[in-house]
């Protein structure tokens, strides 16, 4: 291979009330009343917008080069939108759900798409009050990418055990380390995708589904991983938000790496093997419920395998290209993910600490968006996110699209 496979970052954040803790129907306001369906750029051309609530706002990076580029844009990104959110009267917290909002009190966003989506799914639709962290991996020729499709497909749970980050939903302790998951997966076309045994295979599909009126176009697929219908990536959709800058950028670096490392091997003709639906399945449902401190399916051993060693099998299988992406000390952060557990333990542990107090949760989850961001005590400065003007998507400048 020559070319090292380019990424693009969106996540989705909470907007809170710094008073009642509760979300905030903020997003008109950050945007400066100019109207929730237009995209805005802060700074150099990191684009932030409105989502199916009006309580969410999500980023997304320009195309990103390589791993330092992913943390100088989540960086910037972060510091913008905190900032914008500050100078408006409001905060920001990075989490795949918030503790205690209820989704019949949200407002939707009065823009064509959602509209559509609420009229389509109805309660489905407003009831999916969550957050996630979509990694985009840049390939370029459509057969590779349906190949890779199905054989990262194997690493999703992974993925999404070190990223967990919703154990509450609606003020109750779910049980599980990712309510997020469990909520998304009422949606339609979600999920671990099937197996295509080619690019035109995958194009059959979608085109019965719009041949239908099933959909109105393929962005209507939400699986856990899909080869874009518009740029040319992959994109990795499984994930929670993860709260912390250094756990973000950890799940960047693993996904490149994993994408880069299927490349090689098929450079190589060589494969990785494949594993049906309903055994990925089970494996996601264990992540869903344990995050990092359960145990996985070793497939190939045809047993259970406590998770960090999975991660170590995850870390040795990627190697190969960690120094080539210039990636290692990010995808080697997954290893500190599992001893010292992940958001949703965080706020498992906070939750007890405090006396279980959902309104700590929600502080300690705001205060650690900022950590890495802003120092402790410092004030975004509003002049950061002073100069926004309109951008319109295109010419392949970001790889970010709204779910």
């Amino acid at each position: 291979m020559d070319d090292k496979p380019t990424l693009g970052v969106e996540e989705e954040y909470a907007i809170i009330d710094p008073e009642s803790r509760e979300l905030k129907a903020h997003i008109n306001t950050m945007m400066r009343g100019e109207g929730p369906g237009r995209r805005r750029v802060i700074g150099e051309n990191i684009l932030f917008h409105p989502e199916l609530h009006q309580s969410v706002v999500e980023v997304a990076t320009p195309v990103c080069r390589d791993i330092h580029d992913a943390r100088r844009d989540i960086l910037r990104l972060r510091r913008a939108v905190i900032g914008k959110a500050e100078s408006t009267g409001a905060r920001i917290a990075a989490v795949g759900t918030h503790p205690f909002s209820d989704w019949k009190e949200q407002r939707i966003t009065n823009r064509k798409r959602y509209r559509q989506i609420v009229e389509d799914l109805q309660d489905m639709a407003r009831a999916n009050l969550i957050f996630g962290l979509h990694v985009h991996v840049g390939v370029e020729n459509k057969e590779v990418a349906v190949e890779v499709m199905n054989e990262a497909r194997y690493f999703l749970p992974h993925l999404l055990a070190l990223s967990t980050s919703s154990p509450f939903w609606l003020g109750r302790s779910s049980g599980l380390k990712s309510s997020r998951a469990m909520i998304f997966r009422r949606f339609p076309r979600t999920g671990i995708p099937p197996q295509f045994e080619s690019a035109a295979a995958l194009s059959r599909f979608t085109d019965t589904l719009i041949d239908t009126g099933s959909i109105r176009d393929a962005s209507k697929i939400w699986w856990d991983l899909r080869a874009h219908h518009k740029y040319p990536t992959v994109e990795f959709r499984i994930c929670d938000l993860t709260t912390t800058v250094e756990e973000t950028l950890c799940i960047v670096a693993l996904v490149q790496a994993i994408v880069a490392r299927l490349r090689l091997l098929r450079a190589e003709n060589l494969g990785f093997r494949r594993y049906s639906r309903a055994l990925l399945e089970e494996n996601k449902w264990r992540a869903m419920r344990h995050g990092v401190h359960g145990r996985l399916i070793d497939f190939g051993k045809n047993r259970e395998v406590e998770f960090p060693a999975l991660i170590d099998e995850l870390l040795e299988f990627i190697d190969p290209v960690l120094d080539w992406l210039d990636c290692r000390q990010e995808a080697e952060y997954a290893a500190v993910i599992c001893q010292r557990g992940t958001s949703a333990d965080r706020q498992l542990a906070c939750y007890e600490e405090s006396g279980r107090d959902l309104s700590a949760v929600v502080d300690m989850l705001v205060q650690e968006t900022r950590r890495g961001v802003l120092e402790d005590g410092e004030t975004a400065d509003p002049a950061a996110s002073a100069e926004i003007d309109s951008l319109e998507m295109g010419s392949g400048r970001s790889t970010g699209e709204q779910a």
